[in-house]
């Protein structure tokens, strides 16, 4: 997979792939608009929404509706480093659901790639080269 990473104007820094484009930018602080989320909150937001994509899943095959299922994500950071510590995302079930799944539903999420990968995280290598 070969993503694009353009900037577009401003504090704009777009990612283009697959036909997509995710659009990031900066709060009026850092000298952007606030037009997108930054790229930081769009990297935290795959944990919440791969997660979701499990639970959808393991609710599809199982004919449970998803309506009133919602996944809560919070974060709390080191206040000397700025790094967030801890991610917790809690999968609110509504009345009705299966108690049967309620773990089950847990276990599913917890498949999500986005985690794998922060288990075993792959290497990152930055480079340049100049056109011409």
């Amino acid at each position: 997979m070969e993503m694009i990473i353009d900037f577009p104007g401003g504090a704009r820094v777009d990612a283009h792939f697959g036909g997509f484009v995710v659009p990031t930018d900066q709060p009026p602080a850092g000298g952007g608009e606030s037009s997108a989320p930054t790229p930081f909150a769009t990297f935290l937001s795959t944990i919440g929404t791969c997660a979701g994509i499990y639970v959808l899943g393991f609710c599809r095959q199982r004919g449970i509706p998803t309506d009133g299922i919602r996944l809560v994500q919070r974060m709390r950071t080191d206040p000397m480093t700025h790094l967030v510590t801890d991610i917790h995302v809690t999968i609110e079930l509504p009345a009705g659901f299966p108690e049967k799944y309620a773990d089950a539903v847990v276990r599913a999420a917890e498949k999500c790639a986005v985690t794998k990968h922060f288990e075993h995280p792959p290497v990152i290598r930055v480079d340049s080269t100049l056109a011409g």
